[in-house]
């Protein structure tokens, strides 16, 4: 096993990301190119500070994962989830079930934690879904850098964070709330019963086809009541063809 390889199952030990599901070659320059700006000169010896410097790790985390996302993702559609949205849904039913469809490195399922740990609710299971393993590993690492936190209110950040430098952790009272699995949209089986589905800024990358077909299958996958979530940039012209409604900007009852 030579230097790199050995390093690549290092790393899938400490984060659970494979870099073997990349270009060798091409990872590999990059790695190199990254550890030599920070001074090191081999895998090894980077890889024993990368253990114990989260900073660096992080580094590390958003070099290889290029997936972009952020905590509280246009502030006001989630004041608007938890100030109308969440008490008319408790209201019918005090323990939610809900799902992070497409949820990439875990900020928009965390986010829907700690909104509702904020409003004293712990009894809703959260089910993040995403395509990339690789993304999925990182969520359930909950680390990330301060461009991933600039949203989120003071308050929920010294609450819910463990903050190091220029890291923040999730603490593990956040993450216990939320179940990751790996799921395509497209042709994977959907679960039922959702009391809110939450699918932010991924459709606009889906053909209309494919799009319509998600918009029906989210439709039944929610119950009677329920409530989808979508991006600022996702607006649904014709809820009624999916047998919704629109409730507020962006978020679709189930009729």
């Amino acid at each position: 096993m030579d230097e790199y390889q050995l390093f690549a199952k290092n790393i899938y030990d400490l984060t659970k990301i494979d870099l073997a599901s990349y270009k060798e070659a091409q990872m590999k320059r990059r790695l190199t190119s990254l550890y030599e700006k920070r001074g090191f000169h081999s895998f090894s010896s980077y890889f024993q500070e990368l253990k114990k410097n989260d900073s660096l790790l992080l580094e590390l985390l958003d070099r290889m994962t290029i997936n972009v996302s952020e905590f509280y993702r246009n502030r006001k559609r989630w004041e608007v989830l938890e100030q109308q949205i969440l008490p008319t849904l408790l209201l019918e039913k005090p323990a939610l079930k809900i799902w992070s469809a497409a949820c990439s490195t875990g900020e928009e399922p965390y986010t829907i934690a700690m909104i509702l740990k904020h409003a004293g609710i712990s009894s809703a299971g959260i089910l993040a879904t995403d395509l990339d393993e690789n993304v999925l590993a990182r969520a359930r690492l909950g680390l990330y850098g301060e461009r991933s936190v600039k949203e989120v209110p003071e308050g929920v950040k010294s609450r819910y964070f463990t903050i190091s430098n220029d890291s923040y952790e999730v603490k593990d009272e956040v993450k216990k709330m939320v179940q990751f699995r790996q799921q395509n949209l497209l042709s994977d089986r959907y679960d039922s019963g959702f009391d809110l589905i939450v699918c932010r800024n991924v459709l606009i990358y889906f053909t209309e086809e494919a799009k319509e077909g998600i918009y029906h299958k989210f439709s039944g996958a929610l119950r009677k009541g329920g409530i989808l979530f979508v991006g600022s940039t996702e607006q649904i012209f014709h809820p009624e063809r999916y047998g919704l409604q629109s409730e507020e900007p962006f978020f679709y009852r189930k009729m």
